[in-house]
C-alpha cells in the first residue's frame, strides 16, 4: 500500500512541494507516490493521504476541495494530513517579517477548512508559501503586494517541508517495495 500525495495546484508550485514530500517519504522508506487530485480514481488502495491545495482568495483550489467531499469518507478511515501553499506560511513568507508576523497573528481557520477538517480528521494541517510572479495576480493584488512589502520568487522552505515529511513518514507503515 502506498502513500498518496494528493494536489491541486495552479501555476505549480503546490505540486512542487506535494512531489518533494513524497520524494521525502521514499527516503525515508515509505512508498509514496504524488500525484494531482484529478488523476486520483482512488484511495481505499492507499495505506494514507497527504492532501495540499493552492490557496486563491483565501480558499482552496475547487478540485481539491471536490476531491476531499466525493473521499470524505475513505479518507477517514485511514491517516490524512493536510497543506495549503499561499503567500504566508507557517515558517516562511513573501512579505518582510513584520508584516508577515501580523498578518499570522490576524490568520483565523475558514471556514472552508473548518468543514474539510470536521469531514477528514486530518492528524494536522501545515501551511507553506509558495512561489510567485508579477504575472500570477491581478493588478489589485500586485498593488496589495507592493504596497506591503511583498517580494516575488520562490519563497518555499525546503528544510521546513523536509522536516514535515519526516515527521509523517513513521507514522505510516508503508515500506518501500
Amino acid at each position: 500500500m502506498v502513500v498518496l500525495v494528493a494536489y491541486a495546484t495552479d501555476h505549480g508550485s503546490t505540486r512542487g512541494v506535494a512531489v518533494r514530500i513524497a520524494d521525502r517519504l521514499r527516503q525515508r522508506g515509505v512508498d509514496a507516490k504524488a500525484c494531482a487530485v484529478a488523476d486520483v480514481l482512488e484511495v481505499s488502495n492507499c495505506e494514507a493521504v497527504v492532501l495540499g491545495s493552492a490557496i486563491h482568495g483565501g480558499k482552496w483550489l475547487p478540485e481539491a476541495r471536490q476531491f476531499a467531499d466525493r473521499n470524505a469518507a475513505p479518507l477517514r478511515e485511514r491517516p490524512v494530513w493536510l497543506f495549503s501553499v499561499s503567500t504566508l506560511g507557517d515558517e516562511e513568507s513573501m512579505f518582510p517579517p513584520r508584516v508577515a508576523n501580523r498578518l499570522r497573528a490576524l490568520r483565523k481557520e475558514t471556514p472552508e477548512m473548518a468543514e474539510i477538517r470536521r469531514l477528514l480528521h486530518p492528524r494536522q494541517h501545515r501551511n507553506f508559501a509558495g512561489a510567485i510572479t508579477r504575472s500570477h495576480w491581478p493588478a489589485t493584488g500586485r498593488a496589495f503586494f507592493r504596497a506591503t512589502g511583498g517580494r516575488y520568487g520562490d519563497h518555499r522552505n525546503w528544510p521546513a517541508i523536509d522536516a514535515w515529511a519526516d515527521l509523517i513518514a513513521p507514522q505510516t507503515s508503508s515500506p518501500v517495495s
